[in-house]
Formats: structure tokens, C-alpha cells, sequence
């Protein structure tokens, strides 16, 4: 019997173009025909290996989803960017490549990104996602999260609007 190694860890330097990677066909596959092709495509070339190096030592925490040796996911999070909102903690992105969906291992990953900034001391969690990304928002709907802010993304051609999930 083989054993499948599963482990959500962070990020180190040496996971840079994995991470690249898994941005890369992730955001394609959750954004194609939501966010104008222009604006999508340079938002997805712009985080090329040498930006998720840089970003491994970076201020935001970065987490990887490690399934047998290939980087299936990713999270950033750190301390929540809208002040107005008394959320401590944000999760600023979550992402499995579409491969990896359906599984269990986002919830996986969410969860240790939440245990990680609890312990850091951060009081409730925030998290963005696009109202019409409909599988983001049936994700944090079903983790419990409440839809109880929004704002809009500008993305040079569009604005869209996006919704804040809240945990207590």
C-alpha cells in the first residue's frame, strides 16, 4: 500500500516557481470570463518565480498545500487591510489548482491558514472573493464564513464587485 503525503506548510524560497505555477492555472480557471483577459493575463504574468520568491520573505505569511511533492495550493494572510472592519486577521488569497478541487484540501488549507492567525493573536478573520466568483462563495459560505461586507475591484477596463466573508 503507498501512502499519499499531505502537508500544509510555509512557503520557502525553492517553492517560488511551483507557487508561480499553481497562481498561474488557478487564476485562469477561477477568473477566466470574470475578469477582462488584458487585466487578467498581466495580473498573472506580474507574479512570475522571482515575485513569489520575494514573496516568501515578504510581510504577509505565504502557505503552501504540499500533496506528495507538487504545490496543489497556496494562501496568503496576515493582518486584515480594511481598517474600518474589526476583523483582525485576513486571509488574503486561497487557491488550489483545478485539479485539486472537490477534495477537501481547500477546507484543509483555509483551516490552517485560520489556526495560524489565531495563534498569532489576530480576533476574527476576513476574507474577499468576487460576487460572481460563485464557487469562492459557496467555499466560504460552506466554512461557515457570513457575507456581511462589500466593496468593488477595479480592473482597468471593470469594476466588479467583491464580498467580505467574515469568521468571529
Amino acid at each position: 500500500m503507498k501512502t499519499l503525503s499531505i502537508d500544509v506548510r510555509r512557503a520557502e524560497p525553492q517553492d517560488a516557481g511551483a507557487i508561480s505555477e499553481t497562481h498561474r492555472v488557478s487564476w485562469l480557471h477561477a477568473y477566466g470570463g470574470l475578469i477582462p483577459h488584458r487585466p487578467l493575463v498581466r495580473m498573472v504574468d506580474r507574479r512570475d518565480e522571482t515575485w513569489w520568491r520575494k514573496a516568501t520573505r515578504g510581510p504577509a505569511t505565504l502557505l503552501v498545500l504540499d500533496v506528495a511533492g507538487t504545490i496543489a495550493g497556496y494562501a496568503t494572510l496576515g493582518l486584515n487591510r480594511a481598517r474600518a472592519m474589526p476583523q483582525e486577521g485576513e486571509v488574503y488569497e486561497l487557491y488550489l489548482r483545478p485539479e485539486y478541487q472537490g477534495l477537501g484540501l481547500g477546507r484543509l488549507l483555509f483551516g490552517e491558514a485560520q489556526r495560524l492567525l489565531k495563534s498569532l493573536g489576530c480576533n476574527g478573520l476576513i476574507v474577499w472573493c468576487l460576487e460572481d466568483g460563485e464557487q469562492a462563495q459557496a467555499f466560504f459560505r460552506a466554512a461557515g464564513g457570513d457575507d456581511i461586507a462589500e466593496g468593488m475591484e477595479d480592473f482597468g477596463e471593470k469594476e466588479l464587485k467583491k464580498i467580505g466573508f467574515v469568521w468571529k
